[in-house]
């Protein structure tokens, strides 16, 4: 539990209260067939708002056992490729999750205090209930080749997240600029314009616009803040967005 305690309560009371409070506050978007999500990964006073909206969405999901693929920017390690959790769980104060095993392999330390795919896990927990995770590091690796390996894993029970902050430390109106190039590219599917961004999991976000591709997906606008239209401070922000991914069903 890296993350608990810094980026969300230690707490399993305090905590489930937040993560209620965020969900009853949060935009409620009607998205049908919900395959994947992008959402954001700071501490949950600045970011849990726009999370919250993707996860509304998470708890209109069918009722029974999901695999949850979570893919994200590795902050501390530097490595080429995927790096996959070897442990048997993971836990945050709300309790266990079984992981799931893949053929990646871990680079080592990388998990160890690494938050982007945790803070995603106690919204799971409240939103989801029965689940598995999938929890995959993606360091420098090229997005297509990504996706078709992440491909092979999902079936009709699998929802993708990719964890992803937008842009950083730039003043209001320049980071609401900068961060409308993802807000825009991602729901037209546009690659190349989303390379044109800052967002900090640009590679975990590519990848999922791959096998969106790949899949016929189509992608929605969510909800977009920074953090200063939550602190108030308008002179250095950071940009939270969230996307969602869906689709018709099709045959795995």
């Amino acid at each position: 539990m890296a993350a608990a305690g810094s980026f969300y309560p230690d707490d399993s009371k305090a905590l489930k209260g937040d993560i209620e409070r965020y969900l009853r506050k949060a935009k409620n978007v009607p998205v049908s067939n919900l395959k994947a999500l992008v959402v954001p990964h700071a501490g949950y006073v600045y970011s849990g708002i726009v999370a919250a909206a993707g996860y509304n969405l998470i708890r209109q999901l069918p009722k029974k056992h999901y695999k949850v693929i979570l893919i994200g920017p590795s902050h501390y390690s530097a490595f080429y490729g995927i790096s996959a959790s070897k442990a048997d769980y993971w836990e945050t104060p709300l309790g266990k999750i079984r992981v799931t095993k893949s053929e990646f392999e871990e680079v080592e330390f990388s998990h160890l205090q690494e938050h982007c795919l945790e803070v995603q896990l106690p919204f799971l927990q409240i939103t989801l209930k029965d689940f598995e995770i999938l929890p995959l590091l993606l360091g420098e690796a090229d997005p297509e080749e990504t996706a078709e390996e992440l491909n092979g894993l999902i079936d009709k029970d699998t929802i993708v997240i990719a964890s992803s902050d937008l842009s950083h430390y730039h003043e209001y109106s320049k980071a609401v600029a900068i961060d409308s190039i993802m807000n825009d590219a991602v729901p037209k599917g546009d690659i190349l314009k989303a390379k044109r961004s800052e967002a900090c999991g640009i590679i975990p976000i590519l990848t999922l616009m791959h096998m969106a591709k790949l899949n016929k997906w189509h992608a929605k606008f969510i909800d977009y803040k920074n953090s200063g239209d939550v602190t108030g401070d308008k002179k250095g922000v950071v940009g939270y967005g969230c996307y969602a991914f869906y689709g018709k069903e099709v045959s795995y």
